[in-house]
């Protein structure tokens, strides 16, 4: 697996928008999945080591966030023939076996992760409100084992942004493997 981090994305940067279908095929489009005050976008898959390791904190943090006004999304840009177990059948067996109770998407085409500028999986986006990039970075500070995490960026950021504060405009990057993209 090829390591990858998130690029430097300037915050305030208007979300783009996008319509796409779950594995189940229900149809989703971007402004219609903001919470109250925001919308935690985030791309990952289904066999990167990266992106199993924060899927229990990703399906975590969606509930805190819920709580607090802010929905979340993952999509998955790796639909690609050279790794089935990212294919929307393993996707449903994924959202069933890890209970996840927000829209997993599928992104067929990878033109969303192209205009979002994903690197990774996971690569996070947060937005507020008025669909401004206000975080894009890690979601803590030890990816492999969440019993030694010391600093919870991306909670720290959604609490931050629901109570109206200041979120720290230099997060560390996102760290993954690399999108599988069909060139």
């Amino acid at each position: 697996m090829a390591l990858m981090y998130s690029i430097d994305i300037p915050l305030g940067t208007e979300m783009p928008k996008f319509r796409l279908k779950d594995p189940f095929g229900k149809e989703y489009f971007s402004d219609e999945l903001y919470g109250e005050k925001g919308l935690l976008v985030i791309f990952s898959c289904n066999h990167c080591p990266y992106a199993l390791a924060v899927w229990p904190r990703v399906i975590k943090i969606a509930r805190y966030a819920r709580e607090l006004g802010i929905n979340t999304v993952v999509i998955n840009p790796n639909i690609h023939p050279d790794y089935p177990e990212d294919a929307p059948e393993k996707m449903i067996e994924k959202i069933k076996e890890w209970g996840i109770d927000f829209p997993y998407l599928v992104d067929e085409t990878q033109e969303v992760a192209k205009a979002f500028k994903a690197q990774c999986t996971p690569d996070i986006y947060l937005f507020d409100k008025d669909h401004k990039l206000v975080y894009h970075g890690r979601i803590d500070d030890n990816w492999q084992d969440e019993s030694k995490v010391t600093k919870e960026e991306l909670k720290e950021a959604i609490t931050n942004l629901a109570e109206g504060k200041p979120i720290s405009p230099v997060p560390y990057p996102s760290m993954g493997c690399s999108i599988k993209w069909r060139e």
